[in-house]
């Protein structure tokens, strides 16, 4: 399963710009986009409301990590807003993945963040004191999503051959740290074009300035979605 739709990052600090950004696509033109922590804490459920309204779908990410008990009440409240996909840390173990599968009031996707695609190997063994590879960090903590039934996980696009290998085909790989060709890389250590990510077997791909901040966010957004599709 693929979502052809690449998810778009709605990075924005206020309600009304993203009032202004939506208006920029057709009316029937039902997109899947990401809400944030910036975002979420900003405006509340009141932002999720009003983006399902317009019938779009939303990826809630707002990497849940806490005692397992926290984090099934808070998985409760955050599914009743009928959002499609939402997040929690891996690191968090196995009984809290499980718990918050639990807590869910509605039907929603979850996936767990492996190691953000900001991380290099070097902050990880450096801060985390993780001494093993990055790439055996994010398919060990795949693996513990697995195991704890959840959807899949979030990941760089260049782990997902080894996730799927160690997982199943059917476990969900999204990937942010997607630019298009020649675009910057910004604050992303791992990064990989739409293309590329649609060859190697991501599920779903997230995309934020890339879009956002273009001249044209619509066709920018078409173009993405294009080679994503191709």
């Amino acid at each position: 399963m693929r979502e052809e739709r690449p998810i778009i990052a709605l990075d924005f600090p206020s309600f009304e710009d993203i009032k202004r950004f939506l208006a920029l696509f057709p009316e029937e033109e039902k997109l899947y986009v990401k809400i944030g922590m910036e975002l979420f804490y900003g405006n509340g459920p009141e932002i999720v409301h009003y983006v399902k309204s317009h019938g779009h779908s939303i990826f809630l990410d707002l990497k849940l990590h806490d005692i397992p008990n926290t984090v099934q009440s808070a998985m409760a409240m955050l599914s009743a807003l009928d959002v499609d996909m939402m997040t929690v840390h891996a690191a968090g173990g196995v009984e809290m993945m499980r718990a918050a599968k639990a807590g869910l009031s509605k039907p929603a996707k979850i996936i767990a963040v492996t190691q953000l695609t900001s991380t290099s190997e070097e902050n990880m063994r450096d801060w985390q004191n993780i001494q093993t590879s990055l790439q055996e960090s994010v398919v060990n903590y795949a693996k513990c999503a697995a195991e704890a039934g959840l959807d899949g996980v979030v990941c760089s696009a260049q782990e997902v051959e080894l996730i799927k290998t160690a997982t199943s085909n059917d476990f969900i790989c999204l990937t942010p740290g997607i630019r298009p060709k020649g675009s910057a890389a910004g604050d992303q250590k791992r990064v990989m074009t739409p293309y590329d990510a649609h060859q190697i077997g991501s599920n779903y791909i997230v995309v934020g300035r890339p879009i956002i901040q273009a001249e044209n966010p619509v066709d920018m957004y078409h173009k993405i979605k294009e080679e994503w599709n191709s």
